[in-house]
């Protein structure tokens, strides 16, 4: 095998698996940072070490050819999969490659400091807004069948009304941050491996709000919000039921510095009632009869969440039988009418018969 022993830089053998290759490429790439005092030399050797035999493909065309595969194969001794794309530093210097230094804190495991600079995403304004707030709401029986508006109170953050939400005492002079010119973000030289490189950070003058005021506000300690309670009034639909939620956007906890409010979001419990069970849109009720009306019919009430409705018990309704209502059921939330409502008979049979009633009854021909 001509050129370069990889294996011997990377300390490995040449029947190293993979992942004993990656270990031991992590572990060399500490050790000889240049940040923590090692040779930059060594460190890109390991690298290019690396990129070649941490890719099962190269390592492939390694094993066969020798490191001089790489002349015609692999676009130079960092440009692949494993390694690092210096293509784009000239004499230690930067020229204006796009270089993800995300990837390369992923590649040491999160240690993107370890190169001396980290994401880009790390000094952005973290002003995300205000975050949303979920809450238990319970309401009755009958208020979700038909619907409720309801008067709630709950604890948020809430917009600084003394400030307006700007976290400046009223009437204090507020200005342009004089360090980054109202862009909360300035640029600052980080020194690495590669030279020096230019990387936005957030302005610590101003803390990324591109402003500056001389009195915080004294309600709001300058943050724009502060901890109450609002009162809110909620339209609760027909046809809800336990579980489902209510989102109303931008009612949650106010933002910061007049950032944007994050959601409310209520979730559904209902209470149970004496009588009816609901499934779904249906409603479920069981209703006695005695032995008379079952074997010779009649006309009884029945209670629905819609009132009273006559139900027809036919001659001979055995015990056990479900008798359908349509549309006496559950407004459906979305609109297309209700649910049905579902009656099962029972059939009290009586425990303590007179000999009169027991004499009619051996008398009847069934």
């Amino acid at each position: 095998m001509a050129g370069k022993d990889y294996y011997s830089v990377l300390g490995v053998s040449k029947n190293a698996s993979q992942d004993e290759i990656k270990i031991a490429f992590r572990k060399l790439a500490h050790q000889h940072h240049p940040d923590k005092g090692g040779d930059p030399n060594k460190f890109k050797e390991i690298n290019e070490a690396y990129q070649v035999v941490g890719n099962e493909q190269k390592r492939k065309q390694y094993d066969q050819f020798g490191s001089a595969f790489q002349n015609g194969q692999a676009g130079g001794a960092y440009g692949g999969q494993g390694g690092f794309d210096f293509s784009g530093f000239q004499n230690g210097g930067y020229s204006g490659a796009n270089v993800n230094f995300d990837d390369l804190g992923d590649l040491f495991g999160g240690l993107g400091d370890m190169f001396g600079f980290s994401s880009g995403n790390s000094h952005r304004r973290q002003n995300r807004g205000g975050e949303s707030i979920e809450a238990i709401l319970i309401i009755d029986f009958m208020e979700a069948v038909f619907g409720v508006e309801k008067e709630i109170l709950i604890d948020k953050n809430i917009k600084c009304d003394k400030c307006g939400g700007n976290g400046a005492e009223p009437g204090s002079k507020i200005e342009t941050c004089p360090v980054c010119k109202g862009r909360g973000k300035v640029f600052k030289m980080q020194r690495t491996i590669f030279g020096s490189i230019q990387t936005e950070v957030l302005c610590s003058n101003c803390q990324g709000e591109g402003q500056t005021y001389s009195k915080k506000c004294s309600k709001c300690n300058g943050q724009g919000i502060y901890k109450g309670q609002e009162k809110l009034k909620i339209k609760i639909p027909a046809g809800i039921n336990e579980g489902e939620s209510i989102r109303l956007s931008g009612r949650g906890n106010s933002g910061p510095k007049n950032s944007s409010a994050g959601d409310l979001i209520l979730r559904i419990r209902i209470n149970p009632h004496a009588s009816f069970v609901r499934d779904g849109y249906n409603i479920h009720t069981k209703i006695n009869i005695n032995v008379k009306q079952a074997i010779l019919g009649d006309k009884i009430n029945i209670n629905t969440v819609h009132g009273k409705i006559s139900l027809k018990i036919p001659e001979g309704t055995q015990s056990g039988t479900v008798f359908k209502l349509r549309n006496k059921g559950v407004p459906k939330l979305r609109g297309g009418g209700s649910g049905d409502h579902l009656v099962e008979v029972i059939v009290n049979i009586p425990k303590d018969l007179s000999r009169r009633d027991k004499k009619i009854l051996e008398d009847i021909n069934f």
